[in-house]
């Protein structure tokens, strides 16, 4: 029998990283949402927390559930931060690309429903 292993408990509180905070200033961050780093701005003075979330974004554009999947935070403390960091301008975010005329092979997409209908 095969146990699951529960997350090692956090030893900062999320209303601790948040500043006893459960909403970001801003109400435009969704799952989807591309992070990218702003401008070069230093990290000092940005808690382990916002700092990690520079960090994590300087290479490339992440999502927010990326980025919270990452820090091992739920997305509503995620948001919280992203938010402090856009007024910061330690970050911007962008939609994310989605092409505007798709292109798929239906065949490709008939096969797939095949082999689920055949797995259940």
């Amino acid at each position: 029998m095969t146990s699951r292993r529960r997350p090692p408990e956090r030893l900062v509180r999320s209303y601790v990283v948040t500043d006893g905070r459960a909403f970001p200033t801003r109400n435009t961050l969704d799952l989807v949402t591309m992070v990218v780093t702003g401008e070069d701005l230093p990290l000092t003075g940005l808690s382990p927390e916002r700092r990690r979330v520079v960090e994590l974004c300087r290479p490339g554009a992440l999502s927010i559930a990326e980025v919270a999947g990452h820090l091992a935070l739920p997305v509503s403390v995620t948001k919280v931060l992203v938010a402090d960091l856009m007024d910061s301008g330690h970050l911007v975010t962008r939609a994310p690309y989605v092409p505007a005329n798709p292109a798929f092979d239906i065949r490709i997409l008939e096969e797939v429903l095949d082999g689920l209908r055949a797995r259940l």
